[in-house]
């Protein structure tokens, strides 16, 4: 296989992922909600402040679609919004005891998924998918 071969499997392993994820592996848990739910945790995870702003930018959408996705995830009962302590006009979002706790369930049920989808694997190949991926999507996201 030549390198324009491996970057059209590449390509079509990610449209096959996102048509499966929509479909039927992760359908159940791809609700906006939980987009924010989940930069909100990032944020809490590294130390930064998570904000409509930061949600907008995480997610690739504008200003009034993070909103509404915000607002969604605090209707939900999953995010509050807290005024800043340092600057009171600009407002914060943290995740909510539900939020964590649906935060936990997420991860259970996305890591079950990949378990089952890698069951017939060795500890070798689950380890090198683990950081060569990693890698990819650090860098392919970055982009």
């Amino acid at each position: 296989m030549n390198v324009d071969s491996h970057l059209a499997a590449v390509e079509q392993a990610l449209i096959a992922m996102r048509r499966s994820q929509s479909r039927r592996a992760l359908a159940e848990l791809a609700v906006p909600a939980f987009d924010v739910l989940d930069v909100v945790e990032t944020a809490e995870r590294t130390g930064t402040q998570a904000t409509v702003s930061s949600v907008a930018l995480a997610l690739h959408v504008d200003q009034p679609r993070a909103s509404k996705l915000v607002t969604s995830a605090v209707d939900s009962g999953l995010v509050s919004r807290v005024a800043d302590k340092a600057d009171g006009r600009r407002v914060l979002l943290v995740r909510t005891p539900r939020g964590r706790a649906t935060s936990a369930e997420l991860h259970r049920a996305r890591q079950a998924a990949c378990a089952a989808a890698m069951a017939d694997w060795s500890e070798e190949e689950r380890v090198a998918f683990a950081r060569l991926l990693t890698r990819f999507v650090a860098v392919f996201g970055a982009r």
